[in-house]
């Protein structure tokens, strides 16, 4: 399959917003399908998007099968412009286990510190972070506001884009700007 990695363009804003919601109500449900689109919509209308670090993988017909998207992020009002947050991560159901995130995800951490940003917080299956250098980020003073609900603490996790950086970057997360950003 020949593949490629675009930033996302007017033709792919609702095709990557379908491929979301699809992808979510898949493996979590429908409500959760429909909160993660609702996600995507509004963080494309505020000051935390950016267009540069909202990917689409698209197939040899021009569908889109992967989309990956980096966010500014903040921990308690501070380090807006060294923080991202990667959210959502999907790769249409039937493609899964072909990489097709890992490149994607590997092309943001590229573009992200060619940007000058120095560090990407995610919250998800360590397993499927890991691999792709993320730690937990508790281990780095990075913890979970008492809002934020985790499996385990493992689940919230960092990678530096620059070295050392995370030991000046200290605080607890908060997603409540990316849950009310109406």
């Amino acid at each position: 399959m020949n593949r490629k990695i675009k930033n996302i363009e007017q033709k792919y804003l609702e095709k990557s917003l379908n491929l979301v919601e699809e992808v979510f109500t898949e493996s979590e449900g429908a409500e959760s399908g429909k909160i993660v689109r609702n996600v995507v919509e509004k963080i494309r209308r505020k000051r935390f998007y950016l267009p540069q670090l909202d990917l689409v993988m698209v197939d040899e017909e021009d569908k889109v099968i992967g989309y990956a998207m980096f966010s500014r992020f903040h921990l308690e009002g501070k380090y807006e412009n060294q923080l991202l947050l990667l959210s959502p991560v999907a790769v249409k159901t039937e493609l899964q286990r072909q990489h097709i995130s890992k490149e994607l995800i590997e092309f943001g951490f590229k573009r992200a510190e060619e940007m000058g940003y120095e560090v990407v917080i995610v919250e998800g299956n360590p397993q499927n972070y890991n691999p792709r250098g993320f730690v937990t980020s508790c281990n780095h003073g990075i913890v979970a506001g008492p809002n934020v609900k985790l499996p385990a603490p493992e689940c919230l996790m960092v990678k530096e884009l620059a070295a050392g950086t995370l030991k000046n970057i200290k605080g607890m997360v908060d997603f409540s700007d990316y849950e009310l950003l109406t």
